[in-house]
């Protein structure tokens, strides 16, 4: 019986993490899969199968393999440290060139990976990465949504001379309705010069 039981809880845990497509999983996830003395073994032996990716303590990931080098994809950084901030109470937000990046507005990959936090500063390491975390006050971290952070950021960086009718075309096209309302309600949590670019982005909101 009572290894019917272990089997079930690690039945149950690899059907919740493998339901993520590859997206991390924290351990409060999977607190209903059992008591918690049996999650820990239960996990602890997948790992050690293989069968499951202990990304850091507390964060587990489906394994991807890359079937050219015959080993497991690394998980992308944003999806780890957001795992991370989720797991610990915490925001966080990417940085400059890093947020350019993600919504395609640059190819280039920043050296270092900057976020900010609304927790205390501190390097942070996730798999094969190093993060930075810098603590920023409400100003930064009050902007509700994830897509409205991301373009305030990527505009921060780019810089007011750099930001194109080109770059204004292609934010407008890559965001959906939802988004756009999103960035029109955070409008003023941006800076005065960003204000009518975002105008432009989102549209003017109906009155």
């Amino acid at each position: 019986m009572a290894n019917k039981s272990k089997i079930s809880i690690e039945n149950r845990i690899i059907a919740r993490i493998r339901a993520r497509n590859g997206g991390v999983v924290s351990i409060d996830d999977l607190l209903d899969a059992g008591p918690r003395s049996a999650i820990d073994q239960a996990l602890s032996r997948l790992v050690k199968l293989g069968t499951i990716q202990r990304v850091r303590r507390g964060l587990y990931a489906w394994p991807k393999m890359n079937t050219l080098l015959g080993r497991q994809q690394t998980l992308p950084p944003d999806e780890l440290v957001q795992a991370w901030a989720k797991k610990n109470g915490l925001r966080v937000i990417p940085s400059g060139a890093l947020t350019a990046n993600l919504l395609g507005l640059s190819t280039q990959v920043p050296a270092k990976i900057v976020y900010y936090t609304n927790g205390r500063s501190k390097t942070l390491n996730l798999g094969p990465y190093t993060i930075k975390l810098l603590n920023r006050g409400p100003k930064t971290m009050d902007v509700h949504g994830n897509i409205s952070s991301l373009v305030f950021q990527a505009l921060r960086y780019l810089g007011k001379n750099a930001v194109t009718s080109q770059i204004i075309k292609k934010l407008s096209q890559k965001l959906g309705a939802k988004d756009k309302m999103e960035l029109r309600r955070n409008a003023l949590y941006a800076a005065a010069w960003m204000k009518p670019v975002i105008e432009k982005i989102a549209g003017r909101k109906k009155t």
